[in-house]
């Protein structure tokens, strides 16, 4: 049931309890400090039913007991005659508010009970009830001291009758402070006998079972409460009147204890991706009876606390890996710590974000490196959790060269170039970056000239184009021409164009690159030396037309001479005339000589021609051999 009670001035909530025995009704005492100043009375709303007590309620002490208490009805309620259980419990609040002072459930006759009645109109316009009936004789005052037992109830314009209060003057009551019960409370329940008389031997009960035997106490304190501590309370005692002493037992009342806080609720993502952030909520409402209890919460991963104790209920993890993954768990735990509740498992697993975009990036940039020098590989995964391993490769071949994130080669050599990949694993996959091409930079040599040697002498006005090259030398490489040891141009080609006397002289290339970062590392290479000798073209026709003219002359001569030896010899006397030439040899040849003519002594131009004179020769040919005729030849003069 929900109570209202007044607390300088302020209207506050609290709990009530009923006590069953003739008519229903309950009362509803303040805290157990007296810093209440009345009670509410509210109606028998929780569904309590009522007993009847077997024997007739007595108003006066004699031979009958008195077994009297106050119950609630919401109907206002008549007489009823029976054992009732008094309910400590929460409804919902009422219109019209009945309070009670002091603050005990159920109230009794001798506490000198004061009513006041709390709704809307003013005070005046309150009209009051007893035992279901109108007060004639209350009429207007909103507030009266009990003296007489019974059910009480007002009424307010506008908002209707109050709940109603029943005033006990039993023999032996069980009273309950009238307040809201909350987990972790402390609460003491008092045994009393009518009129306070002395009562010793007291004995509490819960469910039928005796909790505790006090000779001499009648208090019995529940610390701290627990939901368990719900049910039906009374108490039994060995009540003194007069010359004689008695057993009696109270009539039962119903303590109900309210949650502080309930069983809480791990919230969070159960499948968070690593390298993203969890949060965990403990999600635990504190009780409406008391919003403003302060809370601890812990948190757990399998066992062990990884969060708390903080107020706040929320566990935030800025970035999860895989060692994240477990069961989860919360616990809530009342600020003086007695209450705690924890939350079912949470199972959390952090999935691994895949591979990609594997790439190599190479120092110095471009991959390109002098021989000797150093080159350093880096290795950098895009996307992809780990933990990551490495693995480097060259070409097709799968025999790793190294593993980590980072290959480095100290002194590159020649067959350090080629396609450079690296492949990265998180153990479930692999991914591999695109090969990145290593070019290992070579200094130049072997310098050579071509053509390597020129027809000597060359002449003045000859073209000469002169070409230099390298056996070996990464680009880009320039070349210098020297003559003499002086430089003369540039280029791999030397163009001299029509030479003259003064490009004489010993040419050399020399071949230059540069490698390594920013070109800090210079080679050279200086071909052979070539000789070049140029001729003037005058001295050289001189000698060549001197040769040429005395060939000439002497062929001339020569000639002349074989002509005139012909005539000589066709002129010349006394040669027969009926010989025949010979036939040469068919394996000879025919040398000639000079003829010589003949003249006859004292001829004249008018003489008679006589037979010419011939002059025969034998001449032997090439095969000629002693004893072996020759060839004749006539020359006819």
């Amino acid at each position: 049931m929900l109570l209202l009670w007044e607390w300088g001035g302020v209207v506050a909530m609290g709990m009530c309890g009923c006590c069953c025995h003739g008519n229903r009704g309950c009362s509803f005492p303040g805290n157990r400090k007296g810093a209440l100043s009345a009670a509410v009375l509210c109606g028998d709303v929780t569904g309590v039913t009522s007993h009847r007590l077997a024997r007739q309620q007595s108003h006066h002490p004699g031979d009958k007991w008195p077994r009297q208490c106050v119950t609630a009805s919401p109907g206002g309620g008549g007489q009823r005659h029976g054992r009732e259980a008094q309910t400590l419990g929460l409804a919902g609040a009422q219109t019209t508010q009945l309070l009670v002072q002091p603050p005990w459930t159920p109230p009794v006759l001798w506490d000198r009970v004061t009513l006041t009645c709390q709704g809307s109109a003013t005070a005046a316009a309150t009209t009051w009830y007893k035992d279901g009936q109108r007060w004639w004789q209350l009429q207007g005052p909103d507030r009266f001291r009990v003296t007489e037992s019974g059910t009480y109830q007002c009424h307010r314009p506008g908002t209707g009758r109050s709940p109603t209060v029943s005033v006990s003057n039993a023999w032996l009551v069980l009273q309950v402070p009238a307040q809201a019960l909350l987990e972790g409370d402390t609460v003491t329940l008092r045994c009393r006998s009518w009129q306070d008389k002395p009562v010793s031997w007291v004995s509490f009960y819960h469910e039928e079972k005796q909790l505790q035997l006090f000779r001499d106490g009648t208090e019995l304190s529940l610390s701290p409460l627990q939901l368990n501590n719900t049910g039906r309370y009374h108490c039994r005692g060995l009540v003194e009147d007069r010359t004689r002493q008695t057993f009696m037992m109270s009539e039962p009342v119903t303590v109900t204890v309210h949650e502080l806080f309930p069983v809480p609720v791990l919230e969070g993502p159960p499948e968070p991706t690593e390298g993203s952030p969890l949060n965990l909520s403990c999600r635990s409402t504190p009780s409406p009876l008391r919003p403003r209890a302060p809370l601890l919460h812990l948190f757990y991963q399998d066992g062990r606390l990884v969060g708390g104790p903080q107020g706040s209920p929320q566990l935030l993890l800025p970035a999860v890996g895989v060692s994240h993954s477990g069961n989860y768990s919360c616990e809530v735990r009342s600020g003086w710590g007695p209450v705690r509740k924890s939350s079912a498992r949470l199972r959390v697993t952090v999935r691994r974000v895949p591979l990609s975009g594997v790439s190599v990036s190479a120092q110095p940039p471009g991959a390109q490196v002098a021989l000797g020098d150093r080159l350093v590989l880096s290795c950098a995964v895009a996307a992809g959790t780990g933990p990551l391993s490495f693995s480097w490769h060259r070409g097709d071949s799968w025999a790793p060269l190294g593993t980590g994130p980072r290959l480095e080669l100290r002194h590159v050599g020649d067959n350090d170039s080629g396609h450079y990949q690296c492949r990265a694993s998180d153990g479930d996959s692999v991914a591999e970056s695109v090969p990145l091409n290593v070019t290992v930079l070579v200094p130049v040599a072997n310098a050579t000239i071509s053509p390597g040697a020129l027809a000597q002498p060359v002449r003045a006005g000859d073209p000469v184009t002169l070409r230099c090259s390298v056996q070996v030398g990464s680009a880009p490489v320039t070349f210098t021409w020297l003559r003499n040891g002086n430089e003369v141009a540039r280029g791999p080609l030397l163009e001299l164009g029509d030479v003259h006397v003064g490009h004489s002289g010993t040419y050399q290339c020399v071949a230059t690159n540069q490698l390594g970062q920013d070109g800090h590392r210079v080679f050279q290479a200086l071909s052979p030396e070539l000789a070049l000798t140029v001729t003037p073209r005058g001295h050289w026709d001189t000698a060549v037309a001197a040769g040429v003219g005395g060939s000439l002359l002497s062929l001339v001569l020569l000639v002349g001479a074989a002509v005139g030896w012909h005539r000589w010899h066709r002129q010349a006397p006394g040669m027969p005339k009926d010989r025949t030439s010979p036939v040469p040899s068919e394996e000879g040849e025919v040398f000639y000589t000079h003829v010589v003519p003949t003249k006859r002594p004292g001829g004249s131009p008018s003489a008679t021609p006589e037979a010419p004179q011939v002059t025969y020769a034998e001449l032997p040919g090439p095969r000629w051999h002693p004893g072996d005729g020759g060839d004749i030849y006539e020359n006819v003069l």
